[in-house]
């Protein structure tokens, strides 16, 4: 096991390394960032000035090794607009992204596997027609679509949820949630409803063949003859079995629902880290930009390797050489 998180640990800093060259060097081409530094009518004598400031008239060889050099002690540069630090501001808008995510993926999670139980057991009736019919439109409908229906019925018509914003938010030690707060919880239901719509549907499918096949096996058979409750076979011996797959997909859509919620956040105006990376695109401000990009890239290969480690809790079967 620890051979096999040290091998993992090696190659996820071989993928960070090449993601960081390759924002790096494509966001060098992008645009020249004096022009954002000095201002629209700056000088050429200003400009040369920012330039050497800045060391962007080194090498570019050079600038890359300035950056990871950097970035191994924390220091991914300055915001180029509010010449804050690009770590600091995107770091304060993680909780909010995270929570977000994390409200989505439960109700992803919950909903999808429960409901795929549901369906797998009786696949012809009514209820589970009417189930796999509304699988379709999740997978079907686009997010923006999904949130502004949402807001539409919910917030226009029905008056029921707020529309925009995270609400009234507590600060616990170096964290600002929302999840304590009653306003929090208004806020956050129909971004985390639109956030998860896809990935719901993708699980309930997904549990849906799985225990299909799952139960038809001989060992199901024979747990069914020798009278054990339908609890204890579907949950402990049938879902079991489906879960490795379904922990996957869970824990890639974690980890993208945490990197690229730009959609969501934007509809919801949700202050995370989607509607900071949409404004730095707009505005050309590189360090955020490649900040975000290694940030998301680090939590997503996290996420992996947590995944792969509980493969082993799941299947006692499985080990790690």
């Amino acid at each position: 096991m620890a051979t096999y998180i040290v091998r993992r640990l090696f190659q996820g800093i071989i993928v960070l390394l090449a993601v960081s060259m390759i924002c790096f060097f494509l966001f060098r081409f992008t645009g020249d960032p004096v022009l954002m530094l000095a201002g629209k009518y700056a000088t050429q004598e200003e400009r040369e000035q920012v330039r050497q400031a800045y060391g962007l008239d080194r090498p570019m060889h050079e600038q890359y090794l300035r950056f990871i050099s950097g970035a191994l002690r924390g220091d991914f540069g300055r915001s180029y607009v509010s010449q804050i630090d690009a770590l600091d501001m995107i770091l304060e808008r993680f909780p909010a992204t995270f929570e977000l995510a994390l409200v989505a993926i439960s109700i992803s999670f919950t909903l999808g596997v429960g409901l795929g139980v549901i369906v797998s057991i009786r696949p012809n009736g009514a209820v589970s027609r009417a189930i796999m019919a509304g699988s379709l439109f999740g997978i079907s409908i686009p997010t923006f679509l999904i949130g502004i229906l949402l807001v539409m019925g919910f917030s226009v018509y029905l008056n029921l949820l707020p529309p925009f914003g995270r609400g009234d938010t507590v600060q616990v030690g170096f964290w600002r949630t929302g999840l304590l707060t009653v306003s929090g919880w208004q806020h956050i239901i129909l971004p985390a409803l639109t956030l998860s719509g896809y990935q719901l549907a993708v699980l309930l499918r997904l549990t849906r063949a799985g225990m299909r096949e799952t139960l038809s096996e001989e060992y199901i058979k024979t747990a069914w003859a020798k009278g054990l409750s339908p609890a204890k076979v579907i949950l402990k011996h049938a879902l079991r079995n489906v879960m490795i797959p379904v922990v996957t997909i869970t824990g890639l859509s974690f980890g993208e629902l945490i990197a690229f919620s730009i959609v969501t956040e934007t509809i919801f105006q949700w202050p995370g880290m989607g509607n900071l990376l949409l404004t730095s695109i707009f505005e050309t401000d590189q360090p955020i930009i490649v900040t975000y990009i290694m940030l998301a890239a680090f939590i997503i290969l996290s996420i992996n390797i947590l995944v792969d480690l509980l493969y082993a809790v799941l299947n006692p079967r499985i080990r790690y050489e």
